[in-house]
């Protein structure tokens, strides 16, 4: 490639600790600008200084890599062959409050940007202001639903005021950065895959005037969407990319916009190497051979790329978000099952596909820099504990339930506490909504849980006496990322009864009068309570330790990487050094958590965890290898009951057919319109050979011709699902993924049957299906046909 023209680097400072020698081989100099440069869209090329140029961008994430590593991490990707860098721009990491914006230490996005330009590696910005990443409430900062009439991703007044200041902050970081002004940033992004959210193309155009307001009008500016609805928001004077994943059929992902636009430059702006985990789901992985063989494919045609990701990183602390529908928190590793690996070390999939970039390169690429050392920490145990329910702050009263936000609380936990009334017999409790993890007390006694991962929103209490103290405590979880239900208060958001059944009627009592104790998750907050010696307490009848913050110190001789191990924990927080960590849970599949060697001191270090449900042992250990795969959860993967076997005897379908094997999206027009609430889609035969079943995405329409919203809408029955060897539950028709997708067990024969609940009756007129979207459409469906019903359907 092209050297580019260097900005005097200014000097890291405080990175690099004395134990840590790698990470002082930072770049010595930098040349001067000696002329101004140009990239643009050219004739079905991109242009750098009026010369074709490919762009082969690394997507990286500098919050998700500890400032230290960030050179490394830089260079790792320039031995991989890239010459680009990609990257977001995280608006809730950068103003924790309104008009307090912080781009220092972690947050230098400036110095990244510098770092990478005296790399010789480009820049792509995407600051959003939403950017997904599976990053808390999509990049969006908690404090915007205090008004909790807001409208995210819209034109409200409000959102876009704070919008304008957001990117005007960024935009003073580095503008000065941008190409033209001889800096490495040659693209900037416009709000990112609307399409997924909705189809507003003034909103989408008042994100591009601002960023034209605050970087010029020399920037060059794109929008990216996925191949099915990118001309949905499509604005005509910006560039147009695609994001797929591997194994897509390249050719039929750019075929629409080749038709629309013939002359334009092609670019998979996220090409996704594998996958994110969430808590209680399989580790995710892609086989390396899909993507070398996509970007071997891409680059032989002159398409460019940025892989999503390159390298993945961790999501420190409270980062990491939820997808939906539905609610699945991501786990706090961001390993992404990508080329670099989570500490930053090559994988085999780095190796196979640098051999491939090789081959692109004009000139030999760089050597592959050393891996990052890695120690092991001897067990050690924790010594002192704060008991949560001694250690309460001061509370605030309230006569009705109020969401965390409501009280200016961003993260952490909130204790609701109130007095029951007299149940003379077990009565329900309900609590509307639950967000997240409820643990309920009877004066001081667990009674049990609400998961709202699993739609748990009711348990039965016993029998007590007027006046019992009622505990509710909810610790909150990542916000929601992704589609709609991204404005996601945290608590109890509605409202908390109890139901008590007398001589054959129910009465209903609505609980008020809450005494309210908001847990921030904050290092001072855990330093401020009072810690007793563990020995002090004995486990509980379930094994377990009590609730509260574990404090220790262990020893380190020589600092290097490591992965805390705590297999033995149950579900909570940690903090290392006053580095927030991440989060824990002893469902998995993540048991460990990636410990960089240059938070670790020579000598003592302290480790303390916030266990919101108690230990089974208060130790710890530091391995050399992560654990990321290791299941144990109590949640059912499949839907379908032992013993569930659905009769569809004597119904009337709504709709019968054969779909295609070709790969985009196929519809079905029902005989006439039809109310129901439960739909199925029976699968009689594959549309190939290979006789095997799967659906991408699928949307109901109503009889007004519109898609029906898909938040409601919970997997009823499947009869069968590959949950052991990967991720191919039923869910993944409505996940908003066009890249995942259901299958059943492999060799499990036709016919199969999928039952949807789309949680309130609607009138329907059609039924649409995606099939997966490689070249050869694995998994393509022939014949089948389509029930409706009010009722559920026989079992």
């Amino acid at each position: 490639m092209k050297r580019l023209p260097l900005l005097s680097l200014l000097t890291v400072m405080g990175l690099f600790g004395s134990t840590q020698a790698f990470c002082a081989s930072q770049p010595q100099q930098a040349k001067e600008v000696t002329a101004l440069n140009t990239f643009k869209a050219g004739d079905g090329t991109f242009l750098l200084n009026g010369e074709p140029f490919v762009v082969k961008a690394a997507e990286l994430h500098y919050p998700r890599i500890p400032r230290e590593y960030w050179d490394h991490r830089i260079k790792m990707c320039k031995a991989l062959g890239m010459n680009t860098v990609c990257l977001y721009v995280f608006w809730n990491a950068h103003e924790s409050e309104p008009d307090k914006f912080d781009f220092t230490g972690q947050n230098d996005l400036a110095e990244f940007i510098r770092l990478c330009q005296a790399n010789d590696m480009y820049v792509i910005l995407r600051p959003g202001p939403y950017v997904c990443a599976e990053w808390e409430m999509g990049g969006l900062p908690w404090w915007l639903l205090k008004k909790k009439d807001i409208r995210l991703r819209e034109q409200d007044p409000y959102f876009m005021e704070r919008v304008d200041k957001f990117q005007k902050a960024v935009a003073d970081q580095v503008s000065d950065l941008t190409i033209d002004k001889g800096g490495p940033l040659i693209m900037v992004q416009v709000e990112n895959e609307y399409g997924s959210y909705g189809t507003d193309k003034a909103y989408v155009s008042e994100i591009r005037d601002l960023l034209r307001k605050n970087f010029g009008d020399e920037v060059t500016l794109f929008q990216c969407d996925w191949s099915s609805n990118f001309l949905n928001n499509g604005l005509d004077d910006l560039i147009w990319t695609m994001n797929f994943g591997t194994g897509a059929n390249i050719d039929q992902q750019f075929a629409k916009l080749k038709e629309v636009r013939p002359d334009s430059p092609l670019m998979c702006s996220e090409f996704w190497s594998g996958w994110f985990d969430k808590w209680g789901g399989n580790h995710e992985t892609r086989p390396a051979a899909d993507m070398v063989e996509g970007i071997d494919e891409m680059l032989s045609k002159g398409i460019s790329f940025s892989l999503y990701m390159t390298h993945g990183g961790t999501n420190w602390g409270h980062w990491a978000g939820a997808n939906s529908p539905g609610f699945s928190p991501d786990v706090t590793s961001y390993d992404y099952d990508a080329p670099i690996s989570e500490s930053g070390v090559a994988t085999p999939k780095y190796h196979a596909l640098r051999n491939t970039l090789a081959k692109y390169s004009d000139k030999k690429l760089p050597a592959v820099p050393k891996a990052i050392p890695t120690i092991a920490i001897k067990p050690f145990d924790f010594t002192e504990v704060a008991p949560l329910f001694a250690n309460l702050p001061e509370s605030k009263r309230e006569t009705d339930i109020k969401t965390m936000e409501e009280f200016n609380q961003g993260f952490g936990s909130i204790l609701y506490r109130t007095q029951l009334p007299e149940l003379t017999s077990p009565s329900l409790l309900t609590i509307s909504d639950p967000h997240d993890f409820v643990q309920v007390f009877i004066d001081g006694k667990y009674i049990g849980k609400l998961d709202r991962r699993m739609g748990e929103t009711a348990l039965q209490i016993p029998a007590v006496k007027k006046g019992a103290q009622l505990d509710l405590l909810v610790e909150a979880m990542g916000r929601i990322n992704f589609g709609r239900a991204i404005k996601d208060f945290k608590g109890i958001t509605d409202k908390v009864t109890v139901t008590e059944v007398r001589d054959g009627h129910s009465f209903v009592c609505d609980l008020k009068n809450w005494e309210v104790f908001n847990l921030e998750d904050t290092e001072e907050f855990y330093d401020s309570m009072e810690y007793f010696p563990i020995g002090s307490f004995t486990p509980g009848d379930d094994g377990r330790l009590p609730i509260g913050v574990y404090r220790a110190t262990f020893n380190v001789s020589k600092p290097g990487d490591t992965f805390l191990n705590f297999e033995s924990w149950g579900k909570g927080l940690v903090y290392v050094n006053g580095h927030p960590m991440g989060r824990i849970w002893e469902i998995g599949p993540q048991q460990t958590l990636y410990m960089p060697g240059c938070w670790l001191k020579k000598g003592e270090n302290e480790i303390m965890v916030f266990d919101i449900v108690g230990p089974r042992k208060a130790s710890s250990e530091g391995l050399k290898t992560p654990i990321l795969d290791q299941l144990q959860t109590p949640r059912r993967l499949v839907h379908r009951e032992d013993g569930e076997n659905l009769s569809l005897a004597g119904l009337t379908p709504a709709a019968s057919g054969s779909f295609k094997r070709v790969n985009g999206w196929q519809e079905t027009t029902f005989n006439s319109p039809v109310k129901g609430r439960f739909v199925c889609l029976e699968m009689l035969s594959a549309a190939g050979n290979d006789n095997d079943a799967a659906i991408a995405e699928m949307y109901l329409v109503d009889d007004k011709g519109n898609r029906l919203s898909r938040e409601p809408w919970t997997v009823r029955y499947a009869d069968s699902e590959e949950v052991k060897d990967g991720n191919y539950s039923a869910d993944k028709i409505f996940d908003l993924q066009e890249s995942t997708y259901w299958k059943p067990v492999k060799g499990t024969p036709y016919p199969h049957a999928v039952v949807i609940d789309l949680g309130a009756e609607h009138t329907l007129t059609g039924l649409q299906y995606l099939p997966r979207m490689e070249k050869d459409v694995p998994g393509a469906i022939g014949e089948y046909k389509v029930y409706v019903s009010s009722d559920d359907f026989k079992y």
